[in-house]
């Protein structure tokens, strides 16, 4: 009897190495994103779920997929409309994508598109889809604010009041909490800290200076502007806005090329009075949303679509919440790199998010910190630095805006089209998130 159980384990184990090895080439065909605009100016007077729309409708028409070829839809956000609490299910029927086609909302604060996008590589490596749009949107503009829970149980036993006494006392009860709503969170549930303080933190743990992170803000803004005057945000689909003042949005609008004097008149903006993050090295609340074609390599290339890249691996990783809820990329890249059989010398492009000036160089020392990499990864020495050279080229979320649910995507676009143009092979995509989660991702250029 055990020898049949162990032959038939044997069996499934081979079955499974064989199914490992014959899981198809995933690419990423195209991906555009509505402008990142500054929270409370351009898109201030629509939703959510209407940018995550235009963003749908924009990968649509440049791909000219057809509806009958998509199988699923999926899509990231944080801060979640209630009315639209499916966010990606409301958004591709406004798209005009067939009721036929099912659609799911995911959430896991800044990485909400790399999920997105992971979880459609999950339905295609499994057969269960051949294409999938994966999208991801925040409006910061438009928060829900909701009453305090006394003021909610008021209201709820409004209706179950019978007499003029018992409505009137429901009533008092509702005026005295009014005027007291909750804020959504800017904190972490599990410390109380904003991830401001974590940055500030993390910044003097790794010994990053103020002025190396106003320098490092600078750097960005300065790649955003050159990328954006040389053409290279292709990726933007525009938004019409209609209305009195009908106006089509085109462009990002929180690129700020500003001086080292200017940044350093500024004062800390989470830890008072000798913190080194502000306002300028960090990043801004931000409108926007994105979408991505992801397919088997086989269907995209039977039904006419030309890849941009090859999505080959990605991890996720957690680890403390508080003194290293930033430090996500430090463990995600060598972890990726690992799996992959690859080295830094081997990546021709970085796409790292920029929470924070002092989180991304926070993270670049503790890969090249004998301490950290021993201590934290149990690593023999240290990783090795991601070399500057190699990163964000093009600006990134100091620069571009950082709307939640929607930058992972941006990342893996912005890494395909620097493949093209620089002409390497490997990227990788690395970004932290709340709750101390990060992902790391690696593309490679289509064709080589």
């Amino acid at each position: 009897m055990l020898r049949a159980v162990n032959s038939s384990f044997s069996t499934a184990r081979a079955a499974s190495t064989a199914a490992q090895k014959s899981l198809p080439n995933i690419v990423l065909v195209d991906a555009v994103r509505t402008p990142f605009v500054v929270s409370g100016t351009l898109f201030k007077d629509v939703m959510a779920v209407d940018l995550q729309k235009e963003a749908i409708k924009g990968l649509v028409e440049r791909t000219n997929v057809s509806y009958d070829q998509l199988n699923h839809v999926i899509c990231g956000t944080v801060i979640q409309e209630p009315k639209t609490s499916n966010i990606a299910r409301e958004a591709a029927l406004l798209a005009g994508i067939p009721d036929k086609v099912p659609a799911h909302t995911v959430t896991l604060a800044c990485i909400s598109s790399n999920v997105a996008m992971t979880q459609g590589i999950g339905l295609i490596a499994t057969g269960n889809a051949n294409a999938v749009i994966a999208g991801g949107v925040e409006m910061l503009s438009d928060l829900p604010i909701r009453y305090n829970r006394n003021a909610r149980q008021a209201l709820l036993g409004f209706g179950k009041a019978k007499s003029v006494g018992a409505k009137l006392k429901v009533a008092s009860e509702f005026a005295k909490n009014a005027f007291s709503p909750e804020l959504p969170a800017v904190t972490e549930f599990s410390t109380g800290e904003t991830m401001g303080q974590s940055g500030d933190r993390l910044a003097a743990a790794f010994n990053v200076s103020r002025k190396e992170q106003d320098e490092f803000s600078i750097r960005s803004h300065t790649f955003a502007s050159n990328a954006a005057k040389n053409g290279k945000f292709s990726d933007i689909t525009p938004v019409f806005l209609g209305g009195k003042k009908p106006v089509t949005v085109s462009a990002d609008n929180g690129i700020r090329v500003s001086s080292m004097e200017k940044l350093a008149s500024l004062k800390p903006a989470f830890v008072k009075p000798n913190g080194t993050v502000t306002a300028a090295n960090s990043s801004y609340m931000t409108d926007g949303a994105s979408a991505a074609l992801i397919m088997s390599e086989d269907y995209a290339l039977a039904n006419g679509f030309k890849p941009k890249a090859y999505l080959r691996n990605y991890v996720y990783v957690s680890q403390d919440p508080k003194d290293q809820l930033l430090l996500s990329p430090a463990y995600a890249i060598p972890k990726l790199l690992d799996r992959a059989g690859l080295g830094l010398k081997d990546i021709d492009v970085f796409e790292i998010h920029e929470a924070f000036a002092g989180q991304i160089l926070a993270n670049l020392n503790a890969m090249d910190s004998d301490h950290f990499c021993k201590e934290n990864m149990k690593r023999p020495g240290k990783y090795g630095r991601v070399p500057i050279e190699k990163l964000n080229l093009w600006g990134g979320s100091l620069s571009i805006g950082h709307p939640f649910g929607a930058t992972g995507i941006r990342l893996a676009i912005h890494s395909a089209h620097r493949l093209q143009e620089e002409k390497g092979q490997f990227a990788v995509v690395s970004a932290c998130a709340a709750g101390g989660h990060g992902v790391g991702m690696l593309l490679e250029a289509y064709g080589k």
